[in-house]
This record gives structure tokens, C-alpha cells and sequence, in this order.
């Protein structure tokens, strides 16, 4: 009944605007603001039917014929506006209903307060957000009603938030009114409502008002710098968690080999160019299989690193056991090899490495945001490391590890190939890296140089930690994570590394073996 009656005050309107549009002298100046009225009023109906009206009047499909009924006009069919029902014969006569400038904003309003009443609470709880924004007065009438009849308690809470908006906004608005009005607009506690409350303090408002609004705004501010410690926590885990990724491999060689591996970012690097032709051989192959392509990468990266990692310390480390400085040049021409190899087959240009769909977009936790990738990289690395250390705690493999690295020369006399524990140890060591090159390419561009951002961090997360101490290279990457992503925002990216590396070095002078010391063929020398 609701939406008859507004059709029948647009009814009766819309001869007096399009005689108006022919001819403006003909004296119905008044036509468009009624309409205009009219459009709300079928807005407030909330009634479904009003949407195809509304939207055929903003597209120039509506027609009114001379008994003042009003059809749509979709493609080759004529609709009846109040029906919806075709009809077999057009009737004679039709004219377009014309619109000015003011009918045009009122039926983009319109549209937005139906969308209060959709059948699908996220179109509601996004048109309840344009009206908090918007703060429009118009729009009050139809959130009351929205608000009355919504069941959905997260849509309700965003209509209320709305609501308050457009109290705040209305002048004349009661003081009980714009108390209760503040104390939802604190609990939302964001940038946008804090704005909105700072604007209420400053203005010309009762005592009570002007105390609530400015009460309201300092908890908000003191709540947001908490949000802030938090997000720099949660941005400090991640570049942590990528630390750990690239140093946890690291960890492993030099604890237990004592080798200075300066080629260990190339094995990262190896990792990331696996991951960019697995997603080329599936978007050639298999697109089907191209979200699964980071899955898939996974193993063929522990296999390709770890693979080259194995034929590295067979051909070229096991030679230089006990010459640091020579195994240190080495491994560094090495890398040197191994850039210029990846450079004359995929050429020097960046590759692009797309992020699968279910690793995009954010999500809001309070006031912090959190990346889907950067979320997925921090599980991944405690995957990676809690593998790494049930491997090495439960498997032969593992105990073997721990025997050469706490005494290897007990370890050949108990009978263990201590040769193959090197090169399975440097293999493993490398594979890890090539996980790291997984993750790092979705954060981080694709490029004969990756691994050389990340050497120097991951020797220092290794010697801050505890050589050969996999509990140690955890707590001093996540650390090391931690602050470097808060001195960032205070002296720079270059100057909070350089005061990191600064603290580093102090910290090494009181303790040399670094966090967590373990014995390990470094020691026994």
C-alpha cells in the first residue's frame, strides 16, 4: 500500500515535470522538487519494486502515457511500473520522464537508502557505511526504519553507528540524543568517527555535548595508539617471520658446518624463480591449477634449493672444511655464478610471481589491519621451522646432526658418515632457503638479486641468536623483526637498520656466542 500510494504522488507529478522540461514558462516550477519528494518517499517504502522505478527513471526508461500510468522500457519489452508485468500492446503516447539535476541526486540517495532494506545483510551493512559517511538528514527516516525491522545484530550495530552520524549532524537534535549518539560513535572508536566527534567539540553545543564529545575523542586517541603498537607488532612479525624464513636454513650450515655460505640468498633466489615457473608451466598448461600454484611450489623448491645446496658442498665446500676466509670468497664467486646464470635465462627484468586469490585483500581486527599474505607467511614460517624442528629432534637424520655438531669426531667414532651428514645438513639447510623464496615472492620482486637483501639480515639473525641454535634464530629474527619495524617510522629504513646493526655489535661484545650459545664445531676449535 505503502509504495502505491508514492506511485500515485509520482503519478500525478511527472505530467507537470516533463510539461516543465517542453516548456519552462508553462508555470509547474515546483514539478521537480515534488518529484524529487516523491522519489524519497518511495525510498522510505523500502518496497523492492520501487528499485526497477527508481533505476529506469535514472537510466531515462521510465515513460508516463496520458491516463498517468508509468512503464519501463527494458530493451524490446514494455513493463508496467507498479506490476512489473509485460504487456502485448504499447499504449499511445508514451513520454519520457525527464529529470533535472536535483531529481537525479535524489534518486541516487533513494537507491542508497533501499539498499538499507536488500535481502542481503553485506548490501545493507555497505549502504548503512554510505550513510555514516554521507550523514545525509534525508536519509534518517529510512535507517529508522531499516533499524526497526534488521535482525542481523553486525548489520544492526553499523545501522545505529549510521544513525548516530546523522544525530551528530542535525543541528536541532536533542542533547539526549547526540549523549547517546556519542557514546556509539566512541565505542566505534575509528579515524572517521573520531573526525566526526572532534568536529562536535569544536562546535557550538551545550557543556554536557561539548565535555562527552571531547571525553569521547581523547579515549579514542589513546585507544588508537594502542591499535598503532599493535599494528607495528603485527608488520613486525611478518618482516620477522620472512627473517626467520631466510636465516633458519642458515642456521643450520653454519651451526653445524661452520661454513660461511655467502651464496645461501641465491639458494632463496633459486626458490622464488621455482615458484615463478610453476605458475608459468600451470598458466600454460593447467590454468585450472594456477590457485594452487604456491602449493604446489612448495616441495619443488625444497627439492630444486636443496638439490643444488647437496651438489655445492659435494663439488666445491667439502674442500675448504677449515679455511673460513677461502670458503667465505668461494661461496661468494659462487653467488656471483649463480646471479649471472639466472640473468642469461630469465634476464635481468623482474618476474612477475601473481598472488593466488585466497592469499589477497585484508581483513579488519579492531584497528588493525591484517594482509592475507602477510598472515599466511607468518603461519608458514612456523610451519617450516616446527618441521624443521621435529626433524631434527625425531628423525636419524636429525640425531645424527646433533651428534656432529656437539662433537664430531666422537660422532665418526660412533660409526657415522659424517661427509653425508655435511652434505644432507647443507642440503637441508639450502631447501629451507628455498621455502623462503616461496614466501618472499609474494612480497618482495622476483630478481637475480633477491637473496642479497636478505643475506646480511639473516647472518645477523643467526649470530644474534645463537649459532646453530634453531630456538635462538627464532626469538632474535622475530626481535630483530620487531624493532626494526618500530625505529622505521622514527629514523628512517636506512637509519633503523644501521642503529640496529649498531645495538648488534654491542650486544656481541658482552655476549659473543649470542643469545642462546650451543657447542658446535666453531666451539670445540
Amino acid at each position: 500500500m505503502k509504495l502505491l500510494r508514492c506511485l500515485l504522488v509520482l503519478l500525478a507529478l511527472v505530467p507537470f515535470a516533463a510539461r516543465a522540461q517542453d516548456d519552462p514558462y508553462a508555470g509547474f516550477s515546483g514539478g521537480y522538487e515534488d518529484i524529487s519528494h516523491a522519489i524519497e518517499a518511495l525510498a522510505l517504502s523500502g518496497d523492492k519494486r520501487a528499485v526497477p522505478i527508481i533505476t529506469a527513471l535514472q537510466n531515462g526508461k521510465l515513460y508516463v502515457a496520458p491516463d498517468q500510468s508509468l512503464w519501463i522500457r527494458q530493451d524490446d519489452d514494455l513493463l508496467n511500473a507498479r506490476t512489473g508485468e509485460k504487456v502485448a500492446e504499447e499504449p499511445e503516447d508514451l513520454k519520457q520522464v525527464r529529470v533535472n539535476n536535483a531529481v537525479r541526486r535524489a534518486a541516487e540517495a533513494a537507491m542508497g537508502s533501499l539498499d538499507l532494506f536488500s535481502p542481503d545483510p553485506a548490501t545493507r551493512a555497505k549502504a548503512a557505511e554510505a550513510v555514516f559517511t554521507a550523514r545525509d538528514p534525508a536519509a534518517l527516516p529510512a535507517l529508522n526504519r531499516a533499524l526497526a525491522q534488521e535482525k542481523d545484530s553486525s548489520v544492526r550495530t553499523v545501522m545505529e553507528q549510521a544513525r548516530a552520524a546523522v544525530v551528530l549532524a542535525v543541528p536541532d537534535s536533542s542533547d539526549t540524543d547526540k549523549l547517546a549518539a556519542i557514546a556509539i560513535m566512541a565505542a566505534r572508536g575509528d579515524l572517521e568517527a573520531q573526525s566526526q566527534l572532534q568536529t562536535l567539540s569544536q562546535a557550538s553545543q551545550s557543556p554536557a555535548v561539548t565535555k562527552a564529545a571531547s571525553d569521547a575523542v581523547a579515549a579514542m586517541a589513546r585507544m588508537q595508539q594502542i591499535w598503532a603498537l599493535a599494528q607495528g607488532v603485527f608488520y613486525g612479525l611478518s618482516l620477522g617471520s620472512v627473517l626467520l624464513l631466510a636465516a633458519a636454513g642458515l642456521a643450520i650450515t653454519f651451526g653445524v658446518m661452520g661454513v660461511i655460505n655467502m651464496a645461501h640468498g641465491e639458494m632463496v633466489m633459486l626458490g622464488a624463480y621455482t615458484t615463478y615457473v610453476v605458475q608459468q608451466v600451470l598458466q600454460a598448461y593447467a590454468p585450472g591449477l594456477l590457485g594452487a600454484s604456491l602449493i604446489i611450489a612448495i616441495p619443488l623448491s625444497f627439492l630444486v634449493s636443496g638439490a643444488v645446496g647437496v651438489a655445492i658442498e659435494r663439488t666445491l665446500i667439502r674442500f675448504l672444511y677449515g679455511r673460513p676466509l677461502e670458503t667465505l670468497l668461494a661461496t661468494w664467486g659462487l653467488s656471483l655464478v649463480l646471479q649471472q646464470a639466472i640473468r642469461s635465462i630469465f634476464g635481468a627484468n623482474n618476474q612477475e610471481v601473481s598472488t593466488p586469490g585466497w592469499m589477497s585483500g585484508a581483513t579488519q581486527w579492531g584497528g588493525v589491519t591484517i594482509t592475507y599474505n602477510r598472515l599466511y607467511i607468518i603461519v608458514f614460517a612456523v610451519i617450516v621451522v616446527g618441521a624443521l624442528m621435529a626433524s631434527l629432534r625425531f628423525t636419524s637424520l636429525g640425531l645424527q646432526m646433533r651428534a656432529v655438531t656437539q662433537n664430531r669426531r666422537m660422532a665418526a667414532a660412533m660409526g657415522i658418515r659424517t661427509p653425508w651428514i655435511d652434505a644432507l645438513t647443507f642440503g637441508l639447510g639450502s631447501g629451507v632457503a628455498g621455502l623462503a623464496g616461496v614466501a618472499l615472492s609474494q612480497i618482495d620482486n622476483v630478481s637475480p638479486n633477491l637473496g642479497q637483501g636478505y643475506i646480511i639480515d639473516s647472518f645477523m639473525v643467526v649470530v644474534f641468536g645463537g649459532v646453530g641454535n634453531l630456538w635462538g634464530t627464532v626469538v632474535s629474527a622475530l626481535t630483530l623483526g620487531i624493532v626494526n619495524k618500530f625505529l622505521e617510522p622514527v629514523a628512517g629504513a636506512v637509519l633503523g637498520k644501521i642503529v640496529v646493526l649498531v645495538l648488534l655489535i654491542l650486544f656481541i661484545q658482552r655476549k659473543p656466542r649470542g643469545l642462546f650459545p650451543l657447542k658446535g664445531r666453531a666451539v670445540e676449535a
